[in-house]
């Protein structure tokens, strides 16, 4: 039971690192190798929460990988994409189809069955 709760928040951190890495995106402008490109990566709060959220998931990682049986942890990882098709719901108001839905509940299932 730990093993989920640990890969829950490690998926959390993921997903909220891709939604603030979207947000940042949005407020940057256009790549560029300019001053003003540069400035508007490092002035940007959402960039710098995105790098913390990475970072943790990533610490987090660690501790997972080190502890428990990679069989079991990696395909953990993939609750990632349960929480990310949330968030785009949630945040940028996207329309999710029933075949997404239905890959969703089978990511969902498969995690039950590893983590038995």
């Amino acid at each position: 039971m730990p093993l989920i709760i640990l890969a829950i928040i490690q998926s959390l951190l993921l997903a909220g690192g891709q939604v603030l890495l979207k947000f940042a995106l949005a407020r940057m402008l256009p790549f560029s190798m300019s001053w003003d490109f540069w400035k508007s990566v490092f002035a940007n709060w959402q960039f710098a929460a995105c790098g913390l959220c990475y970072g943790a998931g990533s610490i987090l990682w660690f501790y997972i990988v080190k502890n428990y049986p990679f069989s079991m942890a990696y395909p953990l990882v993939s609750l990632s994409y349960v929480f990310g098709m949330i968030a785009a719901i949630v945040f940028f108001n996207e329309t999710v189809d029933l075949m997404k839905w239905i890959g969703v509940l089978l990511i969902m299932a498969g995690c039950y069955f590893i983590a038995r």
